[in-house]
């Protein structure tokens, strides 16, 4: 549904400043029907990629179709085939949510008994039907913000675009917009969303590409890129310290064990391996075989925190 090869963009802040290169050459290919986050800290490029791609911002450079028009020869069929939610949104104070439903569909060439049918619809769809005859105003930032995205597909675009979707938000209202989010996603309709907000990638997005600087510095499933960092780490805790030196010679020699570190403040191993699920039952089958047994086996798995600070040296949400 997207796919880029090397999009480009750069800014001159002022006469005299040097050039900025917001984006340096982004390569994508998003799937239909999936959600594909970009994840990375303020200044990375997301947002700048994200206009490029809504027809918003021209690219310096670079090709990219969206919905399987051409981005830069077909912008207006690109506009015809996407919804976009912008970070600030789209509400006004004295407007209600039905009218502004309304508005949004025959500014897309809806006729009006269908833009009405169609608000009702989306009011009914993203739970604002209680609320859809009040002004904007008196509506807390959830409610405004699933009005946003009502409003982003009440033309049933084939692909939308969320930047920044949750800003602001409180942990209620978050996971309102995230249970909408998933819904579209399960229609058929394609989402990329950007986000600094790690939860959120991890939560949200069928595949993640990591920006730093203006270009992408990995992509992949949440799962895979964790286990590009380290794989999954076992704790496994013995009797005693004999226990643990015998347990650590039986275990070192396995294939799934990467790397094996004494833990001698609880008389305990910590274990790297790829993949816990099948790492776990070897472990045991060799702890057995040796005549051990361990008092608890506990899995830690890395998180996209760990990910990117290992890819980039800090934290998005802090940058």
């Amino acid at each position: 549904m997207i796919v880029t090869k090397g999009l480009r963009k750069s800014f001159r802040p002022r006469r005299g400043a040097a050039t900025v290169d917001a984006v340096r050459g982004i390569d994508l290919d998003v799937a239909e029907g999936r959600i594909y986050g970009l994840l990375g800290p303020n200044g990375a490029g997301k947002t700048t990629t994200l206009r490029m791609l809504a027809t918003l911002l021209p690219p310096d450079g670079g090709a990219a179709t969206v919905a399987g028009a051409d981005l830069r020869t077909d912008p207006g069929e690109v506009r015809r085939r996407i919804g976009y939610v912008a970070q600030g949104g789209g509400t006004t104070d004295h407007a209600t949510a039905r009218e502004e439903l309304v508005l949004q569909a025959r500014m897309h060439g809806i006729r009006k008994a269908e833009a009405l049918r169609r608000a009702e619809q989306g009011l009914a769809a993203f739970d604002l039907t209680e609320f859809g005859d009040r002004p904007c105003r008196t509506y807390s930032g959830g409610q405004r913000r699933r009005l946003d995205l009502a409003l982003g597909v009440v033309h049933r675009p084939k692909v939308l675009f969320l930047d920044e979707p949750t800003v602001g938000l409180d942990p209620r209202s978050r996971a309102q917009v995230w249970t909408e989010v998933r819904r579209l996603r399960d229609q058929g309709m394609t989402v990329l969303i950007t986000t600094h907000y790690l939860d959120e990638a991890d939560a949200l997005c069928d595949r993640i590409g990591i920006v730093d600087h203006g270009g992408i510095v990995t992509e992949g499933t949440p799962e895979q890129l964790k286990q590009q960092i380290s794989g999954d780490a076992v704790t496994i805790g013995l009797t005693d310290t004999g226990a643990t030196a015998r347990a650590a010679h039986v275990l070192a020699e396995l294939p799934c064990v990467r790397r094996l570190e004494a833990l001698p403040e609880e008389d305990g191993l910590r274990l790297h391996v790829d993949s816990a699920d099948t790492a776990i039952p070897q472990l045991l089958r060799a702890l057995a075989a040796a005549g051990l047994e361990p008092d608890h086996v506990q899995l830690q798995r890395p998180s996209l925190d760990d990910v990117f600070l290992a890819l980039t040296g800090r934290s998005p949400v802090h940058s």
